[in-house]
């Protein structure tokens, strides 16, 4: 007697070579949002984080890809108002909403904060400021006066390697205006 059981009996030249994750990299789907203040509508698999489709997809390089696991703050963008760490959000999460990046602050020049960020000298490399900046500007949108403990709060997602806080609480104090 055969141990196969008749009725689980594969054909093994008939075995779908596909694996799992490619056949689900294969799905796609519409993804629709308002983007820095224009309508956008494009194909991805559902696989991909907001991250990606705003860097590759969409070539906003602004946003900043580090430490993918939400802990830098780097990639900090605007989700219907509200700071989030794109490298953690799949981009079909946000599906509908309004996502503003660092390039979608202004429409002229630079917004106050970038403008108070450059002359504080809230910066070294630049390489977490637009996510620092994206946080202040979460921070001031929801509460224009904010208190030093607030402030540091709003950052405490923000990591910066190379300048220190100094010159970033300087430039947070400059556009609260004081």
């Amino acid at each position: 007697m055969s141990s196969h059981n008749s009725d689980h009996n594969l054909d093994e030249d008939n075995l779908d070579p596909l694996s799992s994750e490619e056949a689900f990299a294969e799905e796609r789907f519409t993804f629709n949002c308002n983007l820095n203040g224009k309508a956008i509508s494009t194909e991805i698999p559902p696989s991909r984080r907001l991250l990606n489709v705003i860097r590759e997809d969409l070539e906003l390089t602004g946003t900043k890809r580090s430490c993918e696991i939400g802990r830098c703050g780097a990639c900090m963008v605007l989700v219907d108002g509200r700071p989030v760490n794109s490298c953690l959000v799949m981009a079909y999460q946000c599906s509908g909403a309004e996502i503003t990046t660092i390039e979608g602050l202004s429409e002229v020049g630079l917004h106050p904060v970038q403008q108070a960020f450059l002359e504080e000298g809230g910066f070294q490399c630049g390489y977490c400021t637009p996510g620092m900046v994206i946080s202040v500007v979460a921070l001031l949108e929801e509460n224009p006066h904010p208190s030093q403990a607030e402030v540091e709060e709003a950052l405490s997602g923000n990591i910066c390697r190379c300048t220190g806080y100094g010159g970033i609480l300087r430039a947070v104090n400059k556009a609260i205006g004081g």
